[in-house]
């Protein structure tokens, strides 16, 4: 089975926040995961990302795939920037 990481919503209506976290493909958007890697809250300006950059290259090194949304802003965090 593939393994992605991707957003889990949580907070109150029209107040989201949401964790990433490592899963089965086929898992509920909100149900069971195997591991939280970072959270991800869209309100203030700028949003905020909170990642567990070593727990996400590990699962990124173990063949976890990111959705689009987790790519973008793994990218924005600098998490694929070419070490110099």
């Amino acid at each position: 089975m593939a393994v992605k990481i991707r957003l889990a919503r949580h907070g109150a209506k029209k107040r989201p926040f949401y964790r990433i976290v490592v899963t089965e493909g086929d898992a509920p958007r909100d149900g069971r995961f195997i591991e939280n890697v970072g959270t991800y809250d869209p309100l203030p300006d700028p949003a905020e990302v909170v990642l567990k950059t070593d727990r996400v290259q590990y699962w990124m090194e173990q063949g976890a795939t990111p959705t689009d949304t987790v790519q973008n802003l793994l990218k924005k965090q600098g998490f694929f920037a070419n070490p110099a």
